[in-house]
């Protein structure tokens, strides 16, 4: 049976399928709660162990590649280990993690001996070889920025798709092209390995056509010109999850803010992206570590015109040279801002924190209402006194902060009686990798023809 993986529209029989996942991941695992669904498992003793299929999930950036393994356990997934390379083309790093996280392998290279991607694949798959002991890997998830219009959900992937994933570069210059550079690889030297791309805009493809558009005529809006929304990924492991938590914020109105060094905001209604902060690029929306976000256009033109810069100069402007480090003049990281005693450094996180007030204030009329509001991703995790600014400019909607619990790190981080409960909750983009890899696999398998032995 040949599947179409190119969906005009989201494949609503495959969203219900993740909407039946209750993911606790503790310890690297998560359990599924939904009995019915097929699961091949794939596990057998073998010399008095236990061999089972591995999924690697790879997100491949311009000088990295991060990596995780989970091992199939039953219905359950697993994490056996996870790391990444970094500096690949300058000073290579690697460092690799079991499931408890003690170190299992520690190398760095000399400055002038890059590795490339091909490299740091090639290293990555000796390390992987020598770890494995007796399990198989079956197949590799890949995060993939941009899906664009014709790819709504995860899709095993084939030249064909790789090349219609390229054209999308321009909407994706930043991550795109190196998202896709290991899957060319893998696809050159393993063939008969299954690898399956997940798509951080994917999540959003089913919002209403209105919180889609640009009022920009049609002819080029009909080209794709159109707001998609990222970080879908992390949105959906939320909204996967979000039940554990609060019952009636899963079947409500929340808005979850991922906040890390790229930022964004989402409004969700009962599990399903109902608008985002981020648009046509990953650039919009809020400022982050070093993008502008929200621009007016005729800012660009300005800079065309008047200060007669190239695209690639705006290009690296808006996408490098702005945001937190082009404001304060500092750091991009927000770490080093919050120790900072520079004015620059705290005009720019008063600037984020008004940013996102003004983007919250716009979901929750999005949403008309608000049931709930979820912290996640680096800062949203672990940055107790940007979480506590921007509860206090969420008063009005009835936000009332729990300082102890804030610095707890929560869960739970609003007091008893706040109207609206806030929450922080990890976000675990590598284990949505693996649980849509594994679907997809075994979507494959169950299609095929059993042939008994």
């Amino acid at each position: 049976m040949k599947r179409n993986h190119a969906l005009a529209k989201p494949d609503l029989k495959y969203a219900q399928y993740i909407s039946t996942y209750s993911c606790a991941f503790d310890n690297g695992q998560t359990r599924r709660t939904d009995q019915k669904a097929r699961v091949s498992t794939r596990e057998h003793e073998q010399g008095g162990g236990v061999m089972s299929d591995a999924i690697l999930v790879l997100n491949a950036g311009s000088s990295s590649i991060k990596f995780s393994l989970f091992l199939e356990r039953g219905e359950s997934l697993e994490l056996f280990l996870g790391g990444q390379l970094e500096g690949i083309y300058t000073s290579p790093k690697f460092k690799a993690k079991d499931a408890t996280g003690a170190v299992i392998g520690d190398k760095q290279w000399a400055s002038e001996e890059a590795l490339g991607h091909d490299g740091a694949l090639s290293y990555l798959a000796d390390f992987l070889r020598g770890h494995l002991g007796p399990h198989r890997l079956a197949a590799v998830g890949h995060r993939v920025v941009h899906g664009g219009l014709d790819y709504a959900a995860p899709v095993r992937l084939t030249h064909g798709i790789v090349a219609d994933l390229e054209k999308l570069i321009p909407l994706a210059p930043l991550h795109q092209p190196h998202n896709l550079t290991p899957i060319r690889l893998m696809l050159a030297d393993r063939p008969e390995l299954p690898q399956v791309a997940c798509f951080d805009t994917a999540f959003h493809r089913g919002q209403p056509a209105v919180a889609q558009a640009f009022a920009l005529p049609s002819a080029i809006t009909e080209r794709g010109v159109r707001r998609y929304g990222f970080h879908g990924l992390s949105y959906e492991y939320i909204a996967s999850v979000l039940a554990k938590y609060d019952p009636s914020a899963a079947q409500g109105r929340t808005v979850v803010l991922h906040l890390g060094n790229g930022a964004s905001m989402c409004a969700i209604q009962n599990g399903n992206s109902v608008a985002s902060t981020m648009g046509f690029t990953a650039v919009d929306g809020l400022p982050m570590g070093t993008r502008c976000g929200n621009l007016d256009p005729g800012v660009v033109l300005y800079l065309m015109d008047e200060l007669k810069m190239d695209v690639r100069a705006i290009e690296k402007l808006l996408y490098q040279q702005s945001g937190l480090l082009g404001v304060s003049g500092v750091s991009s990281d927000m770490r080093t801002l919050l120790d900072s005693t520079d004015p620059k450094a705290e005009f720019a996180i008063d600037l984020f924190v008004y940013r996102i007030g003004r983007e919250l204030g716009s979901l929750a009329a999005a949403l008309g209402g608000l049931n709930a509001l979820v912290f996640t991703a680096g800062i949203g995790e672990h940055a107790a006194p940007i979480r506590e600014r921007v509860c206090q400019v969420a008063a009005w909607l009835g936000v009332e902060l729990d300082p102890v619990a804030n610095a707890a790190g929560g869960p739970r981080i609003s007091r008893s009686g706040s109207r609206i409960p806030v929450w922080v909750i990890p976000t675990n983009e590598e284990l949505m990798i693996a649980l849509h890899t594994r679907h997809i696999l075994n979507t494959v398998n169950a299609a095929a023809p059993d042939h008994d032995c």
